[in-house]
């Protein structure tokens, strides 16, 4: 099919003015001022955008597709994502990871849930392993797994300073990265290791001592969930001003965890801190539980993660002008695929994939298309899941 977006304000993520934008296939083919595009004997549909705003299509870095959770025993185990839930959260890419739930969940599993939802529309990628090391793998191990299997971009999410984690020795994370590094470089892929950090009073301590005793890049690591507390917050900024990536967790509103740190309030204390923002991404924990303990160790709460406040953190963010679109669609976009080197992912311009979504001047959700396929259009989903749900 071919499309062609007319007079639309574009973030690519940089601010480019009023353009037209010409898809064809998967692909954006073209992006270009106002009324360049004469098209004569093709079937093309247009898509008036004049006062609304494109961006690329959010990148989730941080989905339990598969459902996670389950410590509070089976019951408590989330269900699978949804592809409408995706769509309508403006999101075009997931990565999807297990979680602390290596036993009843399996990475064969995962794998074939990425697939499933890329045939429903989206692009998918998955990380290799879970909470707990020794590491699960589909190869039986990660650096196989990396070099082997298309969709596996790194190993994650690997617990530290958890009373869920497995305890990993500083030996099994070093090793580990180095798998990673090593696994990426033959696979020509980031090869990132994803650690989830709890809020444990070690922090960051075992990514510091990485640092300084290895030749691992801190570009290897990136850890999750760094707005747990404002002690790990800050720590987290001190990596980020060294040249590191950090990922903060857009959490539901409902979600009231007494020391977490809402996405607003974390970023602006990066801003005030100068950490660059080219350095956060931004996940949901999508279809994630969220666990709350007391002193004890005792579960004493549940809820789960949604993609549905990925959009709301978003819209939240530009209402009360914490950040600009641009910074939007560099945080919930853009930074992700740099860092992860998804190919064709993150910015709008010719050879690049087809992963628009639109907002009004209100900042409602028009219009989502993934790889050139209108999955959301003037506000009604299109998207349906294989086994639609009355």
């Amino acid at each position: 099919m071919i499309f062609i977006l007319k007079r639309g304000q574009v973030f690519a993520p940089e601010a480019l003015g009023e353009k037209d934008i010409l898809v064809a296939g998967q692909s954006i083919i073209a992006v270009s001022p106002p009324s360049s595009f004469h098209l004569e004997g093709l079937d093309y549909q247009e898509i008036e955008a004049k006062g609304k705003y494109i961006l690329p299509g959010f990148i989730d870095p941080h989905v339990h597709i598969l459902g996670g959770g389950g410590e509070g025993g089976p019951n408590t185990r989330a269900p699978e994502i949804r592809i409408e839930d995706i769509i309508q959260a403006g999101v075009t890419t997931v990565i999807g990871c297990l979680g602390t739930d290596s036993v009843t969940r399996h990475m064969s599993s995962l794998y074939a849930k990425a697939r499933a939802l890329e045939i429903e529309g989206i692009s998918t990628f998955i990380f290799s392993g879970a909470y707990d090391l020794p590491p699960v793998s589909l190869t039986g191990s990660i650096r196989k797994d990396l070099v082997l299997i298309d969709k596996v971009i790194g190993c994650g999410e690997v617990a530290i300073s958890d009373h869920r984690s497995s305890q990993p020795s500083f030996e099994e994370i070093a090793h580990l990265a180095a798998e990673c590094r090593v696994g990426g470089l033959l696979g020509g892929k980031a090869g990132i290791l994803h650690l989830h950090l709890g809020d444990g009073p070690r922090r960051l301590e075992i990514i510091w001592r990485l640092l300084k005793e290895t030749e691992i890049p801190i570009t290897q690591i990136i850890p999750t969930h760094v707005n747990r507390n404002k002690e790990l917050l800050l720590e987290a900024f001190e990596l980020a001003l060294k040249g590191g990536t950090i990922d903060l967790t857009a959490m539901p509103e409902e979600f009231s965890g007494s020391k977490d740190i809402s996405l607003e309030e974390a970023l602006k204390l990066a801003m005030e801190k100068n950490v660059p923002l080219e350095r956060i991404t931004v996940s949901s924990d999508a279809n994630g539980s969220l666990p709350v303990f007391d002193s004890l160790g005792h579960l004493c709460g549940l809820t789960i993660a949604t993609e549905k406040s990925l959009l709301t953190s978003f819209q939240s963010l530009i209402k009360n002008r914490i950040v600009s679109l641009e910074q939007a669609a560099r945080l919930f976009s853009t930074n992700a695929a740099c860092v992860y080197q998804l190919k064709n992912k993150g910015f709008i311009k010719a050879g690049y994939d087809a992963d628009l979504i639109m907002f009004d001047s209100d900042l409602n959700l028009e219009m989502v298309m993934a790889k050139g396929r209108l999955m959301l259009h003037q506000g009604k989903l299109l998207a349906r899941s294989t086994f639609v749900q009355s």
